[in-house]
């Protein structure tokens, strides 16, 4: 079979069934495929494979949204793929609500009063509205005179890491993959959340502090936007020796757009609308583990921790 249509819900809440996996399979005999194979469990409840030979016109996107229909809109994600060169070699993940739960601007801003007014920014930026670049400098002018200290005390009791990333960057690299964190936010986060999760490395935006210790209100130029995040994606790939079809990327913002379309795989994860119609597929229920059932990973596969002499090697990489 060529093609494979992988079904995921959240593991949270666990509603994949038999009787739902009938109705896709049914979604892709009569309106996708010819012929397809029994569904495979990947996790029971959580994550199935049905493996089936499509028409002659294959629009992956387009059967995927078939299958949704046929679900009722369940809570339940559908990425419709090649079967073949599922297991990427390159992972590139966007950090703010991606791998976290939070926009790191949006939560210094709630130290000085400003959360609703750069939040607003953020929201517009991220949907596509504003152009990235100019709104970036706009917020980050409003943080100037916060402290060392308060940047800190942000990072270690607001930010939360989104279910199931470390499982998917220690499962990836334990199989050979190349992990980098890449956002449009800033260093001293992504310094500290992708060594929480295990990167092999990260790429982020400098703020910029004046003699006193305090935020200038600056960025270092240039900003590393949208067009950057692609070039990265691009030169890792051509550093690993990899086909683009060997790469995965994720993010939820319009700034991940050309990284989404750019990779192999390009995942909308909980996305901006126009993201998720762009990107070549959307998880809009499951958790961040979404993205190794759809390279086909079962659930005993999965890999939480790195070894010892690893995390120590990430511990030393990392800036103090």
């Amino acid at each position: 079979m060529t093609h494979v249509a992988t079904l995921v819900c959240d593991p949270a809440r666990p509603v994949l069934s038999r009787d739902l996996l009938q109705r896709a399979g049914g979604a892709l005999t009569s309106e996708a495929g010819r012929r397809q194979r029994p569904p495979r469990w990947l996790a029971q409840n959580i994550s199935a494979d049905i493996f089936f030979e499509p028409g002659p016109a294959v629009d992956a996107k387009a059967i995927a949204d078939r299958v949704r229909a046929a679900l009722d809109h369940a809570a339940v994600d559908v990425i419709v793929q090649k079967a073949g060169g599922r297991r990427k070699k390159l992972l590139l993940a966007d950090m703010d609500s991606t791998m976290i739960g939070q926009e790191c601007l949006d939560e210094l801003a709630a130290e000085i009063g400003e959360k609703a007014y750069v939040a607003a920014i953020t929201e517009r930026a991220m949907r596509g509205e504003i152009a990235f670049e100019p709104a970036l400098r706009e917020r980050v002018a409003l943080l100037k005179g916060i402290d060392r200290a308060t940047v800190n005390r942000v990072i270690a009791g607001k930010i939360t890491l989104t279910p199931g990333g470390r499982e998917l960057v220690q499962t990836m690299r334990a199989n050979g993959a190349h992990t980098v964190l890449v956002s449009g936010g800033f260093s001293v986060f992504t310094s500290i959340i992708g060594t929480k999760i295990g990167f092999h490395e990260h790429r982020a935006n400098e703020l910029l502090y004046g003699e006193d210790g305090r935020l200038a209100g600056l960025v270092a130029e240039p900003i590393l936007g949208k067009d950057a995040k692609r070039a990265a994606l691009e030169q890792l790939r051509k550093t690993h020796g990899l086909s683009a079809a060997e790469t995965l990327a994720v993010g939820d913002g319009a700034n991940d757009l050309a990284m989404l379309e750019a990779a192999g795989l390009g995942i909308a994860f909980h996305a901006k609308p126009k993201v998720a119609a762009a990107a070549h597929a959307r998880i809009d229920h499951g958790d961040l583990t979404a993205l190794l059932y759809a390279q086909g990973f079962r659930r005993e596969d999965f890999v939480t921790e790195e070894p010892e002499q690893e995390r120590e090697a990430i511990l030393q990489r990392s800036p103090q």
